[in-house]
């Protein structure tokens, strides 16, 4: 075992190979999904031959833009996902629902764009949306259009051939837009977005949020209808949370208080809570409460939207998330769009920017306080070459190489058996705010127990590598677990976006073992702490930790030994994706 404190030395020499960073050039950066570039592509380019970042078992297209997931549901046995996709280049812009298929969800088919700009309600751009399951098992879509006026408009389209279970062809309703800003309503024209997917009230008629603001208000502006085609704007938003600017991508369904399974989005009873998410400023942010179906009112009683400190989805980059309910398998599924973290002359470069997170299982934890997510089963086909280590005692400040497996392509779950926790730090009571802690208090910042975890994506040399670690704290009355994922030395081409996320897992090392589970997909780490009870995504461009030249492994820098009662890793096959 080599000594942590060698990556000091290491990382000094590392200097002398940054010659090839690519400098930024200020460029400016996409804000929220519909920032606006200043050099819009309108031709499209070809991808570069070397593709490094390219990822193995993450959704993406071949190349161009992609954003948003969009509509994703199931008919017929198959699995369809929409998402935002600009045709003509590695930037936003010229935005069309792109369309592809899976029986599995990991294995995708490519089709032609299900909804592309063609009216004077959509002409500038069909923006996200969901889609709902009517009666008779009908597919719809609500979607945002933009028109000549560049007003959002709300829009319907349908299948053409409801026989088809790719659902190639889709229809707009010669009624569009259905639900439109006016004078009246005092709907912002610039901030109306994102229908979600409709449920249905004890009256048999359906509801339905969009995203909105005013002036610095978030709201989820509620609708309803008799026939998914005439809406009537209520009287009152679902819920609403001042300070917050726009909500993107409302999301609003039910989970089981009882049991780990999903749920069709119309149920409702005294065994359910409901979950309100929306998407701004760069993050998912949700609350659990609950949803009075007579009355049209919601509660949080758990979470807040509008605090940094409220429950998110991933503390890491993920955003303009959508659920939807998985018929066939009885769970609840959850996307989300990865944007980059290199330069938009980077993305415009390699041809291709955005990708999916790998689809997750939602479900509520048995305290009632907040969801666990997992990634879903079928990935877990994917594995192959599996390598196990034996019960180890990773000493202080000791590293320790897993080999045997591609490790720029890997899923790998480790659990750490920590003992003498009144060793532990004390935890500043003003240390409320886990980023900034995990910022402070990076992997070369020892403490008594941790920083310990993984070193993914990382060079021979250690002069590049992603740090996933945990580390303990005494707090008041309890012991506090902090999640890190510290992107501050993946790459030697500085230009990217390096920073460092971090989230506190309520999970008691007294009583249980701190579990890690981490995908490695070439550019994107994606780590799920406490069996999914935090989870954090972070993409990395590293220069020598590429491909062959990519290396794991597990660490412990803090003073205290701690015990690995499992590792296991495994390689992971190409996915057939596009």
């Amino acid at each position: 075992m080599a000594k942590l404190s060698s990556l000091l030395h290491l990382l000094a020499a590392s200097v002398v190979l940054a010659i090839s960073v690519l400098l930024g050039h200020g460029v400016l950066h996409v804000g929220a999904s519909r920032s606006v570039h200043r050099n819009l592509q309108t031709t499209a380019e070809s991808t570069s031959a070397m593709q490094p970042y390219r990822t193995s078992y993450h959704f993406q297209p071949p190349n161009n833009w992609m954003n948003d997931p969009n509509g994703p549901m199931i008919y017929k046995g198959i699995y369809h996902l929409f998402y935002q996709y600009n045709p003509k280049g590695a930037i936003w812009g010229n935005i069309v629902w792109a369309h592809s298929t899976s029986t599995d969800l990991v294995n995708w088919t490519p089709h032609v764009p299900a909804i592309v700009p063609s009216e004077e309600y959509d002409v500038n751009g069909c923006w996200s949306g969901s889609a709902t399951i009517l009666q008779e098992h009908k597919p719809a879509i609500l979607y945002t259009g933009v028109n000549r006026q560049n007003q959002q408009v709300q829009n319907l389209a349908v299948p053409k051939n409801l026989s088809d279970p790719y659902l190639i062809e889709w229809v707009k309703s010669p009624q569009n837009p259905l639900m439109e800003p006016t004078a009246m309503n005092m709907i912002s024209p610039d901030s109306f977005r994102d229908p979600t997917t409709a449920w249905v009230g004890p009256d048999g008629g359906w509801r339905v949020i969009i995203g909105s603001r005013s002036n610095r208000t978030g709201m989820a502006i509620l609708y309803r209808s008799e026939d998914f085609v005439n809406w009537t704007k209520a009287g009152h938003p679902l819920y609403s949370a001042n300070d917050t600017g726009m909500w993107e991508c409302p999301d609003f369904f039910p989970v089981s208080a009882q049991a780990p399974v999903g749920l069709d989005t119309s149920i409702n009873g005294p065994n359910v809570k409901h979950v309100l998410k929306v998407s701004y400023s760069q993050q998912d942010y949700y609350t659990i409460g609950t949803y009075n179906s007579i009355t049209n009112t919601y509660v949080p009683v758990e979470g807040s939207v509008d605090s940094n400190s409220g429950l998110r989805y991933d503390y890491g980059k993920y955003y303009a998330s959508k659920t939807f309910f998985d018929s066939k398998n009885n769970r609840r599924i959850l996307w989300a769009w990865i944007k980059e973290s290199s330069s938009e002359d980077d993305d415009i470069n390699k041809g291709w920017s955005g990708i999916q997170a790998i689809p997750r299982t939602l479900w509520l934890d048995k305290s009632g306080k907040q969801l666990v997510q997992w990634p879903i089963l079928e990935i877990e086909k994917l594995r192959t070459n599996q390598v196990d280590l034996p019960n180890q005692l990773i000493e202080g400040g000791a590293i320790l190489e897993v080999s045997g497996i591609t490790a720029a392509q890997a899923d790998v779950v480790v659990s750490f058996k920590v003992k003498e926790l009144e060793r532990a730090d004390s935890l500043d009571p003003t240390w409320t705010d886990p980023q900034m802690l995990c910022s402070r208090k990076g992997a070369l910042v020892k403490g008594s127990l941790g920083p310990f975890g993984l070193l993914v994506m990382a060079s021979k040399g250690l002069q590049e590598y992603t740090a996933v670690f945990f580390r303990i704290f005494k707090g008041q009355n309890k012991y506090v677990v902090l999640m890190c994922s510290d992107q501050s030395r993946s790459s030697l081409n500085h230009s990217n976006d390096k920073t460092t996320y971090g989230a506190f897992l309520d999970v008691d090392p007294l009583q249980e073992k701190l579990s890690l589970r981490t995908l490695i997909d070439h550019s994107i780490v994606e780590s799920f702490g406490g069996g999914g009870k935090s989870c954090i995504t972070a993409r990395v461009y590293p220069l020598l930790a590429v491909e062959d030249g990519t290396h794991l492994h597990i660490f412990n820098n803090g003073n205290q030994s701690v015990g690995v009662p499992k590792l296991s890793a495994w390689s992971m096959k190409k996915a057939r994706i596009n």
